[in-house]
C-alpha cells in the first residue's frame, strides 16, 4: 500500500528536523524578525511568476512562500508564554473564512461579489472593534499600496475626503494608459531629484490626518 502521508505533514517534519537540536545551525539561529525580508522576497518572486504566467516558477515560488509560513509557525512553537503551531494557524484562518462567508456557510443572501466584499469589510471591522478607517492598515507597506488601501477604506467607511486631482483620468482610461501616466510622473520626478516613494508616503500621512479629522468632526471615532 502506497504511503498516504500528506506532503504538508512531510514539510512540517522536515522543518521540525531543521529547527531541532542536531539540525541546521542557520535555521536554528533565525527569528521571526530575521526572516521577514525573506517573506517579502518570496512573495515578490511569486508575483513575478504569476505576471509571467510561468507555471513551473509559480509552483516553486508558492512553495517558498509556504515554507515561510511553516518556518514562522515552527519558531512560534518555542515561545515561552504564548506558543502556537501551524495547525493553530490553519484553524484560525479556516474559522475566519467560514465566519466571513455567511452566504456560503449560512443563510445570508448576497446580490454579487461587491456585496460580499462590503459584508467582509463590515464584519472585519466589527470583529476587530475598529472605529477608524485607518485601523489595521500596515503603514510600512510601499506608499502606492498604502495610498490605494487608505482611499479604499475611506470610501468603504463612507468618508467624504477631498483629494486633489491634478491629472484627470476617465472611465475609459486603461491599465496600460494609467501605467504610462504614472511612469511619466516618476520620470519627471527623477529628473527633478524628487523621490516619488517619499513624496507619496508624505501625502498618505496627510490623508491619514484628514481621515482622522473627518472622523473626529463626525463623531465616528472614539
Amino acid at each position: 500500500m502506497a504511503d498516504q502521508t500528506s506532503q504538508l505533514e512531510v514539510l512540517r517534519e522536515v522543518m521540525d528536523r531543521l529547527r531541532s537540536p542536531g539540525g541546521c545551525p542557520w535555521d536554528a539561529e533565525q527569528t521571526n524578525e530575521s526572516l521577514l525580508k525573506y517573506l517579502l522576497e518570496e512573495s515578490y518572486e511569486f508575483i513575478e511568476a504569476v505576471e509571467e504566467n510561468d507555471r513551473v516558477a509559480m509552483r516553486e515560488e508558492l512553495g517558498d512562500v509556504l515554507l515561510q509560513v511553516f518556518f514562522h509557525a515552527r519558531m512560534a512553537q518555542e515561545h515561552p508564554t504564548d506558543p502556537f503551531n501551524v495547525e493553530d494557524v490553519a484553524q484560525v484562518v479556516a474559522e475566519k473564512l467560514v465566519r466571513r462567508h455567511p452566504h456560503v456557510f449560512g443563510d445570508t443572501k448576497v446580490s454579487g461579489s461587491a456585496e460580499v466584499l462590503e459584508n467582509w469589510e463590515a464584519q472585519k471591522a466589527a470583529e476587530k472593534g475598529r472605529s477608524s478607517a485607518t485601523e489595521g492598515i500596515p503603514l510600512g507597506q510601499p506608499a502606492l499600496a498604502l495610498a490605494t488601501k487608505l482611499i479604499y477604506r475611506a470610501e468603504k467607511y463612507g468618508h467624504q475626503i477631498a483629494i486633489e486631482h491634478p491629472i484627470n483620468i476617465s472611465k475609459t482610461t486603461t491599465q496600460a494608459e494609467l501605467g504610462k501616466l504614472l511612469l511619466g510622473i516618476i520620470d519627471q520626478a527623477h529628473d527633478l531629484g524628487l523621490d516619488p516613494e517619499s513624496a507619496l508616503r508624505a501625502a498618505t500621512k496627510g490623508l491619514i490626518a484628514d481621515i482622522h479629522a473627518y472622523e473626529s468632526k463626525s463623531g465616528l471615532a472614539d
